[in-house]
């Protein structure tokens, strides 16, 4: 969790950052299906239809109708979604509020920022 005496921590650090999968934008249904059979070629990791997207296992994500960023989106998995939050809100970054989900509890499980790198949109979601 995040504190100031953990300035000289990095997020990875604090939060138990990792990369949970890569999201890429196809163009609509034709292209995401070949895509996730050439990821099923490539990975041997079994394809799994999750009605907006195909999930190749669970490191990479297609996007059937060109979802969020211009390339597609990096999702990080962190073990607190709202001490990560803060974190980043100080370096600038800050949530998408419409993207905010939480779970039964009340406490913050997935959000996008509000601002892409290298044409990727970021979101993070809490650790199962």
């Amino acid at each position: 969790p995040w504190e100031e005496s953990n300035m000289d921590k990095t997020a990875v650090e604090l939060f138990d950052m990792k990369v949970k999968h890569v999201g890429v934008n196809a163009s609509g249904d034709e292209e995401a299906a070949v895509w996730a059979k050439e990821f099923l070629e490539l990975l041997g990791l079994g394809t799994r239809d999750a009605g907006a997207s195909y999930f190749c296992g669970e490191l990479v994500e297609i996007m059937k109708h060109n979802g969020r960023g211009a390339k597609g989106h990096i999702a990080f998995s962190v073990n607190d979604c709202e001490a990560a939050l803060k974190y980043f809100e100080e370096r600038g970054f800050k949530a998408i509020e419409e993207t905010k989900q939480y779970d039964e509890n009340g406490t913050l499980k997935f959000f996008y920022f509000d601002r892409e790198i290298a044409g990727f949109a970021i979101h993070l979601v809490k650790q199962a």
